[in-house]
Formats: structure tokens, C-alpha cells, sequence
């Protein structure tokens, strides 16, 4: 199977609101089970793929798994949305004259 990019990965909701619960620190899976409301094995098949695709790290401890977000992947993600950012900062820049304008006429 080939190797899917962190934007692919990331568009599955579900991994999604996975990277949301990690932002807070590490997490058993049965605290992911527990807090997404879907079934031990499809947040293990969701964590399998965030892991392979380098966004998520796991650890031992004792009985338990422990994963975490991996930042890397993001800030790769990060620096391929700036122009776009750019873009919309640029386009809101330019409907916050237009409405100024408006406003002083």
C-alpha cells in the first residue's frame, strides 16, 4: 500500500477530532474509545494510519499504549498552507476596505 500524506490522512473527520483529544497531551486508547464513541478497533485503525503516517507516536507503559501527536508532519502541513493563507489574508484585507469605505460614505 502506498504511503498516504498527512493531508490525505487528515481528511478523515475521525482522525481529525483523534489530533484534537492528542492536542491535550498523550492518551490510552481506551481514553480515545471512550471520548470518540466509536469501537476499540476502528480508533486502533485510525491511530495505525495517523501513526504511519508519522502523525502520531506511540509509547509503552506498562499494559498500556500512550499516543501522542508528532508535530513534524504538522508543521510540513503548516508551511504547505501558508500561501494560501496569504491568499484569504489578503482577500479578507481587501473586504475589510471595502466595508470601511462603505462605512465613511
Amino acid at each position: 500500500m502506498a504511503s498516504l500524506t498527512a493531508l490525505q490522512v487528515l481528511g478523515e473527520p475521525n482522525r481529525q477530532t483523534i489530533l484534537g483529544v492528542l492536542r491535550d497531551g498523550e492518551r490510552p486508547v481506551g481514553e480515545l474509545v471512550d471520548e470518540l464513541g466509536l469501537s476499540q478497533p476502528a480508533v486502533s485503525k485510525h491511530l495505525r494510519v495517523l501513526k504511519e503516517a508519522g502523525l502520531v507516536e506511540v509509547r509503552p507503559d506498562a499494559q498500556r499504549r500512550l499516543y501522542r501527536i508528532r508535530p513534524e508532519p504538522l508543521v510540513e502541513l503548516d508551511a504547505w498552507l501558508a500561501p494560501y493563507r496569504r491568499l484569504w489574508t489578503r482577500r479578507l484585507d481587501r473586504l475589510e476596505d471595502h466595508l470601511e469605505r462603505r462605512r465613511t460614505t
